[in-house]
């Protein structure tokens, strides 16, 4: 069943004496309030693009400075620069890179919506407070990654490509010697041994990159078809016996159980003390990342090595003794990087992806200058977690408590 969200802004058509109006909606760019957070929703090459759809564009004052696009270029490109409080008072659809802040949260009204990454698996209860509030909420998080007519909107694609290929700069930025082979009158220095673990769109971009600086590079995934993407890029697939085929759902990996982890841990110590640098990008979406690098296999490395851990997050990591947004050093010299939000920062090349994902899911979502709600659409059914008072996606749904139902019109089911 579609549902319009109706705008109300109207504009006149045609000549002058003509009373035709189209409806135009008005999407809003707001300043990231996350610490570190650099990029900014919209670019202004976007605004082109929207118009001709009913779509007029929004921008809070400042909320391109991160990724250096400064309010004249979105005032030039036909946007209006608005205050915070102008912007959550007018807009219809606000638009956002990672949550809304908590002071957002209060600014909000009945019958806007936010769309942005709002980790709904992660964070069920900011899904329940936007229903609570009547607010609909988009989240590209919940993109199916496997349609086809969705890879334009794959949010949790462009921002991993960035993130692999800033890990690798990090971790050539940590180690101690050069990553590729030279050979120079003061001697010959051999290169760099790399192992990524993890080789989805962030450990193939990773490779990729570490490859072009000149490392000898591994890469391990327990899906058995990416063994064709490594090699694809020059790197060796590194195969284990111990455990079999994980892939799962939707492109991710399955989670392993606790056998086959432990089976895995053991196997890959032993390759992980022979590599300089390990970079880890496994995650699972929603819960604990899995724990590939032990204590053990740490303090098995030989000093100077470093691991770039992107699992990092508040849930755990990839690597035991990793904290997300920091860099530490172990007794045995092993420097470990909790890569926390690596796109963040290369804002200029994230923004300019994510806007490109944000405009196309919000072009698909507008029909006739309002959103359209149709949960039935395949892929509105995975990025609407909140509609009309209630949580809307089945997923996110079964992890709100359900003493919350009552208070936040709580919803299991599709409209």
């Amino acid at each position: 069943m579609m549902d319009m969200v109706d705008s109300g802004a109207t504009r006149r058509t045609g000549d002058p004496g003509s009373m035709d109006t189209v409806t135009r909606i008005k999407a809003a760019v707001v300043r990231e309030a996350t610490p570190g957070e650099r990029r900014v929703a919209l670019v202004p090459d976007a605004i082109d693009r929207l118009r001709p759809a009913g779509i007029d564009v929004l921008v809070e004052s400042g909320a391109g400075d991160g990724a250096w696009l400064p309010d004249a270029a979105y005032a030039d490109a036909g946007a209006s620069i608005v205050s915070a409080a102008e912007l959550y008072r007018t807009a219809d659809v606000i638009l956002t890179v990672t949550r809304p802040s908590p002071a957002a949260m209060t600014e909000l009204r009945k019958g806007q919506a936010v769309i942005g990454m709002l980790a709904p698996l992660a964070i069920p209860e900011l899904a329940a407070d936007l229903a609570a509030r009547g607010v609909t909420a988009i989240s590209l998080d919940g993109l199916p990654r496997t349609l086809s007519r969705a890879q334009p909107m794959d949010a949790l694609t462009s921002q991993s490509n960035v993130a692999g290929y800033k890990a690798a700069l990090v971790a050539a930025g940590e180690y101690g010697r050069f990553f590729p082979l030279l050979i120079t009158a003061a001697g010959t220095a051999r290169p760099a041994k790399v192992l990524v673990l993890g080789t989805g769109v962030a450990g193939l971009q990773a490779i990729g990159t570490a490859r072009r600086l000149g490392a000898v590079v591994s890469g391990y995934d327990i899906r058995p078809s990416s063994r064709d993407e490594v090699t694809s890029l020059g790197a060796t697939f590194l195969e284990l016996t111990s455990v079999g085929s994980a892939a799962g759902e939707g492109g991710y990996a399955r989670e392993l159980s606790p056998d086959e982890r432990e089976a895995q841990q053991e196997e890959l110590s032993a390759h992980i003390a022979r590599h300089d640098v390990v970079i880890t990008t496994a995650q699972v979406p929603g819960r604990r990342p899995p724990l590939l690098v032990t204590e053990d296999a740490v303090k098995a490395m030989a000093p100077g090595s470093v691991i770039v851990d992107m699992g990092a997050s508040a849930l755990g990591g990839n690597v035991s003794g990793s904290q997300p947004g920091e860099t530490v050093v172990t007794g045995n010299g092993v420097t470990i990087v909790g890569a926390e939000n690596l796109a963040a920062t290369v804002p200029a090349a994230a923004s300019a992806a994510y806007s490109r994902n944000i405009s196309a899911l919000l072009l698909h979502l507008t029909s006739d200058g309002a959103l359209a709600i149709d949960t039935g659409d395949e892929i509105q059914a995975g990025v609407v977690i909140a509609h009309d008072g209630k949580i809307v996606h089945p997923a996110v749904a079964a992890l709100v408590p359900a003493s919350n139902e009552g208070d936040t019109g709580v919803d299991g089911t599709a409209d």
